[in-house]
């Protein structure tokens, strides 16, 4: 605007220094005039283009903020992969028939979603499978079992120190006999007993990260059934029984998705 008026004060100052005709200096000064509304108008457009570029601007930078933030929070996953096994012993603890002991072979897979940084829920599947000699009213045989085991746990995990974690958990799994086998000294008697039962079990590990996200250390397991298995009356064993007192030693192997 202080430029379009500048304009047309050194108009009329050549205008007056020169004195031509009125006509001539009516269509001067109207075509100053034009020129500065031009210009004011020509300013004005600029103005807005700048003002739109600018929300354009703002709006791209906004909606790449959010992307960036979304995928720094894709790589900040809060799963993980566990994976432990181990070795033991049990307790076969029957109704009629005298209790004996069963050692252990078992593993597990497990799936960890971390509610927040300590705590978490955890589901997978495992396998067990134990062997070892007893007696009964029929008379000694060597007994071997497979479990497959369903568990669904409470996970506690948190940094001891800058590479070193502890890890635990507790809760409950079914689990259903795929193989039951008795060896006597004159017969063998397979799937005396089957369909599933329920029990509780607790879990401590120690873990020391060997790559980036990649923990491995020790673990403990311990286990008892609250539910019973019973026996197959076809088979000649009429009985129930339980596995209490499980505890076995391994290794396990975390992985952080």
């Amino acid at each position: 605007m202080a430029i379009s008026n500048c304009y047309l004060s050194l108009t009329s100052e050549i205008l007056s220094e020169f004195q031509p005709s009125v006509y001539f200096q009516s269509y001067v000064l109207n075509h100053a005039t034009s020129r500065s509304r031009y210009r004011c108008a020509t300013f004005n457009k600029k103005q807005k283009s700048m003002k739109k570029s600018n929300c354009i601007l703002l709006f791209i930078f906004f909606v790449t903020f959010n992307l960036i933030q979304a995928q720094d929070e894709v790589k900040k996953s809060k799963f993980n992969i566990i994976g432990y096994g181990g070795i033991g012993y049990g307790i076969v603890e029957n109704n009629n028939e005298p209790n004996y002991n069963l050692n252990s072979n078992s593993g597990e897979i497990l799936l960890n979603y971390n509610i927040n940084q300590k705590f978490g829920i955890a589901a997978g599947i495992g396998m067990n499978k134990l062997s070892g000699n007893g007696f009964n009213s029929v008379g000694n045989f060597y007994h071997e079992r497979t479990l497959l085991k369903v568990p669904l746990l409470f996970t506690v995990g948190s940094k001891l120190y800058e590479n070193f974690r502890v890890f635990a958990n507790l809760g409950f799994y079914g689990q259903n006999i795929i193989k039951d086998e008795y060896r006597f000294l004159n017969n063998t008697q397979k799937d005396v007993y089957d369909s599933w039962n329920f029990g509780a079990q607790i879990g401590l590990g120690f873990l020391y990260e060997i790559f980036n996200n990649y923990y491995a250390g020790i673990n403990y397991t311990g286990q008892s059934d609250l539910s019973k298995f019973e026996s197959n009356n076809n088979v000649g064993i009429n009985d129930e029984q339980k596995m209490k007192n499980l505890n076995s030693v391994g290794i396990t192997l975390l992985i952080e998705l």
